[in-house]
């Protein structure tokens, strides 16, 4: 998606939530966006923009787009089985139906994930995609595709599985590969689509599943793949206790020790979920640059535990938040995550664990360090790419909450009236302007009963 090159935007009379270093917020401010950068950030409204497009912020708030750092995008067409497992049962019941899964399917998974994503304030998402049948096509290609189509600011991770159920894995065979063709199709994919650029819409990282689904080998050599190529790292990691019991078994370690040991730490990796993480592993993550992806809502749908959120934000560990996949997460709605994470952390550590901005601040800048982007997006600033959310807060179910940040966490999701990506509309008034909703929902449809009935 190009850049817009019109008349400049300026959206004046809204509530603004710069998340700057120094937090500031206008009452009554300003944003004016030229191309597809921020040139000015204030107070009241902006001289000199006579010829622009006006936007009445009057009743909305505007934050930074909302940044998440883990999905599995395929599936989007899975949601709605396995309701009431445990991960690991979850995971043996639904590979079955992921095997069958193919670059079509994952086009059309994508495109539903995303466009929905977008309407919940997303204008940067990664995506972890880990299942890659033998017969299934180029399914990561997929994936960037439907990211082009929503024009959404992707980080899709080329993920890997090495380790089938005959070798003790938890996948089927069918759906692994072994470590040579995961090596050669992970730089393969790096050469192709990696952007490093500033304002990049689409950038690549190295992403083997998880501790009990790939080799020893494959992390190591990964690792190093990923440093060659100038590319991040993600894997899943401390999820559940039946992880910490299976390293514990397996490697004599917990999860962050393996890890640890593996040369997977430092500023350029990021774990999904760190849930079972005691104090030393903390101060791990916090020590190296770590990085963590946190999922609350995800978590309480697989009752893997609640992860120590305000610790890990107390500690300085680059924190942000993730829907997770759409089938532990059916909602997949990136303000729910930032009212999860506000209230699991004071259900867990207190009532002031974590504040409402606190909790967006995760969302949005937070969300952007994970990545490696806290220079581009995350924050209302001059000069960063025109990422950002107005939402509407003066209908029936927040009119009159006397904090609008509390109103955008603590409220339900409040209407968005525009969606900037890159500095182009990607949503207005609650509606997807890029892809066509009812379309794309009646092939998710579709695609869903195909591959239930193609597992059988």
């Amino acid at each position: 998606m190009q850049p817009n090159t019109t008349r400049p935007i300026v959206i004046q009379g809204a509530h603004v939530v710069t998340m700057d270093a120094g937090r500031a917020e206008y009452r009554r401010g300003h944003v004016v966006v030229e191309g597809n950068r921020i040139v000015a950030v204030g107070a009241g409204e902006p001289r000199g923009y006579a010829d622009a497009t006006l936007v009445d912020g009057t009743g909305c708030v505007l934050t930074p787009g909302l940044v998440n750092t883990h999905h599995h995008l395929y599936q989007w067409i899975t949601r709605g089985l396995a309701v009431d497992h445990t991960l690991f049962e979850w995971l043996t019941t639904l590979y079955p139906v992921w095997g069958g899964i193919d670059a079509d399917a994952v086009h059309v998974a994508a495109k539903g994930a995303l466009a929905h994503l977008v309407r919940t304030g997303c204008t940067t998402s990664t995506d972890h995609h880990y299942v890659v049948p033998r017969d299934g096509g180029d399914v990561f290609g997929a994936e960037i595709a439907a990211a082009a189509d929503v024009g959404v600011r992707f980080h899709p991770c080329r993920g890997s599985m090495d380790l089938g159920a005959s070798a003790g894995g938890l996948p089927p065979d069918h759906v692994v590969e072994d470590l040579d063709t995961i090596l050669v199709e992970s730089q393969r994919a790096v050469e192709r689509w990696h952007d490093p650029s500033f304002g990049s819409m689409l950038r690549i990282a190295l992403a083997p599943c998880s501790p009990f689904s790939v080799s020893t080998e494959l992390l190591k050599q990964s690792a190093v793949l990923a440093r060659d190529l100038g590319v991040r790292l993600h894997t899943h990691l401390a999820e559940t206790l039946d992880e910490q019991d299976f390293c514990m078994e397996r490697f004599g370690c917990n999860p962050v020790q393996y890890m640890e040991s593996l040369d997977w730490t430092g500023p350029d990796v990021w774990y999904a979920h760190a849930v079972h993480l005691d104090d030393r592993d903390i101060g791990v993550l916090a020590a190296s640059g770590t990085g963590a992806a946190h999922c609350p809502t995800s978590n309480a749908r697989l009752g893997a535990g609640i992860a120590r959120a305000a610790d890990l934000y107390a500690a300085g560990v680059p924190l942000g938040l993730g829907v997770d996949g759409a089938a532990s997460n059916e909602s997949c709605c990136m303000l729910e995550e930032a009212h999860h994470a506000a209230l699991f952390a004071r259900a867990r550590s207190g009532p002031r664990a974590m504040t409402v901005r606190q909790s967006l601040e995760l969302a949005t800048v937070g969300g952007a360090r994970v990545l490696g982007r806290e220079n581009e997006i995350g924050s209302l600033e001059v000069g960063k790419l025109a990422d950002l959310a107005l939402w509407r807060i003066d209908t029936l179910a927040h009119a009159g909450i006397t904090d609008p940040v509390a109103a955008l966490v603590l409220g339900s999701q409040p209407p968005l009236e525009l969606l900037l990506i890159d500095g182009r509309e990607v949503v207005r008034r609650d509606e997807v302007r890029t892809v066509d909703e009812t379309s794309v929902a009646a092939e998710v449809a579709a695609a869903h009963d195909a591959l239930v009935a193609k597992a059988g």
